[in-house]
C-alpha cells in the first residue's frame, strides 16, 4: 500500500459515496440489529452518521424502541470522545462539522456491562483493520476499554486487502456490510 493516508481516504471517500444507497442501509441495518452481541447487549454506543456514512438513524430508533441504552459521542478538546445517553433522537443537536451531538449535560453510560460500539470509517480490511477520519477518537477510546465489543458499519465495496496501520489503531472485531458480517481478529 504505497498511497498515503490523505489519499486514501479522499478514494475510499469517494468510493463510499458511489455506494450509498438506502437499499444498502437497510440492509446493513438489519444484519447490525441481527447480531446476537448488538441483541445481548445492555448500551449500544452509536455514531451520528452523516454524509455517505452508513445509516445509523433507523438502528438508533430501533435500539430505543426496544429499550436498549443508546449513547452518542461527543469529540472534545485534547482528543477526548465521551458518550452520553439519549432517550430520544430529537436530543441531539448539531456540532461541529454539521455532525450530530448529544449535549455534555446529558449522563454517560456504565460502559462496564455488555456494551457494543460502532464505529465509524472510511475503509477496513477483514482482519479488522480500519482508515478512519484521522482524528483518533475511536482508537483511543477503544484502547481504554478493551472489553466493549466493536462493530463498524461498511459497505462492501470499502472493504480491502490492506490498509496502512500505526501501532495504536485498534482492530474492530465485526464488519457488517450489506453483504455479510465479518467477524474479524478471531
Amino acid at each position: 500500500m504505497t498511497r498515503d493516508k490523505k489519499e486514501l481516504r479522499r478514494y475510499f471517500s469517494q468510493l463510499r459515496k458511489e455506494a450509498k444507497s438506502d437499499d444498502r442501509d437497510k440492509l446493513i441495518s438489519e444484519r447490525l440489529l441481527g447480531l446476537s452481541d448488538v441483541r445481548e447487549a445492555e448500551t449500544v454506543l452509536l455514531y451520528a452518521s452523516f454524509g455517505s456514512e452508513a445509516d445509523t438513524w433507523e438502528i438508533a430508533e430501533t435500539l430505543l424502541a426496544e429499550g436498549k441504552c443508546v449513547a452518542f459521542p461527543r469529540c472534545g478538546k485534547k482528543g477526548v470522545m465521551t458518550f452520553h445517553i439519549v432517550r430520544q433522537l430529537s436530543e441531539l443537536t448539531d456540532g461541529a462539522y454539521g455532525i450530530r451531538e448529544p449535549s455534555e449535560e446529558l449522563p454517560c453510560p456504565d460502559l462496564k456491562n455488555r456494551t457494543v460500539c460502532i464505529v465509524p470509517g472510511l475503509a477496513f480490511t477483514e482482519k479488522g483493520g480500519r482508515l478512519g477520519y484521522g482524528g483518533g477518537f475511536y482508537d483511543r477510546f477503544l484502547a481504554e476499554h478493551p472489553h466493549i465489543i466493536s462493530a463498524a458499519l461498511a459497505y462492501e465495496a470499502v472493504i480491502t486487502n490492506a490498509l496502512p496501520a500505526e501501532k495504536h489503531d485498534i482492530a474492530v472485531k465485526y464488519i457488517v456490510t450489506e453483504e455479510r458480517t465479518v467477524l474479524c481478529n478471531e
